[in-house]
């Protein structure tokens, strides 16, 4: 897994045993405190299911901005310089260094 899983998913399981603790904890209550987790913000989750619901959001817009930019760096080729061209040309023997020097010189004039 990389690191930036590693980042996001951690935060998000910290998050979400918390509020299951809290609800659980809010369900054996049933007494002054559980109006406050029985329903409303978080749907039972209170605050804890509020937090969980921007983490679930900002997750899915992170991996989607990634597969964005995954997906338009696949359709365009890293394009080669002139020099560059030449000197794999040279490195792979199929010109001299005599010649190499010469189209170098007319590609920097």
């Amino acid at each position: 897994m990389n690191m930036i899983a590693k980042l996001i998913m951690a935060p998000v399981a910290v998050v979400l045993a918390a509020s299951a603790a809290y609800a659980d904890l809010g369900e054996r209550a049933e007494g002054y405190h559980s109006h406050m987790w029985g329903g409303g913000f978080g749907m039972g989750y209170g605050f804890f299911g509020g937090i969980a619901m921007v983490l679930f959001w900002l997750v899915v817009i992170v991996l989607a901005v990634f597969a964005v930019r995954w997906f338009t760096e696949q359709g365009s080729e890293k394009r080669s310089s002139a020099l560059d061209i030449l000197q794999q040309r040279l490195a792979k023997g199929e010109i001299d260094a005599k010649e190499y020097a010469e189209r170098k010189a007319a590609l920097e004039s």
